[in-house]
Formats: structure tokens, C-alpha cells, sequence
């Protein structure tokens, strides 16, 4: 049996797409504790989305100790500052402005547990570009895209809408949608959840 550790809809799209079959059954840790806690022991934002996709999955596997349990985490890093998920679409508003003409890495923790056991982990990170877009074009793009944008740390989601908002990006296409998707589908082969 395989579950996803979140709630995430671009990641249980990403395996839905693959034609891989799990549950998806989201952790509750408190994600914003961690993340103050490692901040002020000086841990980054690689350590940091470790750090969390790890106890997501570690939380997931108490309960269900025979899966495998994939733990993710994103984490918007620019320069040093982390976004967090936008509370609204002002903050979306807000955030993506500060995003504007400028790049931030996409900072992404993965982990695989059983029986409260890592077997598999990742740290991938991305780099995005934002466009120099219009007040008009931030405004129309909320005003269409609307609510979902805030369940994402950027508020934007490449596969759809989001994708006008960027220049360009280094890395693996998949790591933005949240998932490093190939390095994680040949842990599952390894581990025989899928078909070698």
C-alpha cells in the first residue's frame, strides 16, 4: 500500500497522472512550529523541507506502518526569505509583487518511510524567473485564477494559469509542481510498489 502524506492536489494529480494508486491521507503536524524551530537553529531552506517531508511521512506511518509513505514539503525561497502559503488572495497579491522580475528557488523535500523507517529521500531545488508582468495582468490572473492560487507557497501553479507569470526555470519540471516525480517513481520500483 502507498499513501501521500499530503493534501496537496498538484501532487496527488502528479501520481494520478503517472498511473500510480495510493490514498492520500494528509499528516496535521504543525508545519509552521517546525519551521520557526529550524529557523532559529539556523537550519536552511533545503534542511527545512527536508526536515518537514520527513516527519509529514514519519506522523503518516505511525498510524499505517505496512505502507510506504511518500512525505513532500516546498519551500519558496528568495534570498533568504521563505514564503508561506498566502492566507488570502490580497497576501497572493502582495507576495506575487514582491515575486515580480525576480528569481527564487523552490526549495523541495521528499521522503519515503515504512514502518517509521526512511528508505528514500530527495532534495531538489528549482530555479524561477519571474516575468516583469503588468499590475493589470497580476489583477486579472487572481481575479481568474481565484482562491486555489493560496495553496501554494508562490500562488501560482505552473500546469495551469501560473505559467503566464514566469520567464523562465532551472531544473526539474516536476519539483515545481512538488514532486521530484522520476526519481521518486524509480524508488517505488525499487521498493516493488510499481512494476520494474
Amino acid at each position: 500500500m502507498l499513501i501521500l502524506a499530503s493534501k496537496s492536489k498538484s501532487r496527488q494529480d502528479l501520481l494520478d497522472a503517472a498511473g500510480v494508486e495510493f490514498k492520500s491521507i494528509p499528516s496535521g503536524i504543525d508545519e509552521e512550529a517546525i519551521r520557526v524551530e529550524m529557523r532559529a537553529a539556523g537550519q536552511n531552506s533545503k534542511q527545512t523541507s527536508l526536515r518537514l517531508a520527513t516527519e509529514k511521512a514519519m506522523a503518516v506511518s505511525k498510524k499505517h506502518p505496512k505502507a510506504f509513505v511518500i512525505g513532500a514539503d516546498q519551500i519558496l525561497d528568495m534570498k533568504g526569505e521563505w514564503f508561506s502559503k498566502p492566507a488570502d488572495l490580497s497576501m497572493a497579491h502582495k507576495n506575487l509583487k514582491k515575486l515580480r522580475n525576480k528569481t527564487h528557488l523552490l526549495v523541495n523535500g521528499t521522503a519515503v518511510v515504512k514502518n517509521g523507517k526512511l528508505i528514500w529521500f530527495d532534495n531538489s531545488v528549482v530555479k524561477v524567473t519571474m516575468r516583469d508582468f503588468s499590475d493589470n495582468f497580476l489583477d486579472d490572473y487572481l481575479a481568474e485564477a481565484g482562491e486555489e492560487v493560496c495553496y501554494s507557497v508562490g500562488a501560482y501553479y505552473m500546469e495551469d494559469l501560473g505559467a503566464q507569470l514566469v520567464k523562465s526555470f532551472e531544473g526539474d519540471y516536476f519539483s515545481i509542481l512538488g514532486l521530484p516525480l522520476l526519481p521518486l517513481l524509480e524508488c517505488l520500483r525499487q521498493c516493488g510498489e510499481l512494476q520494474k
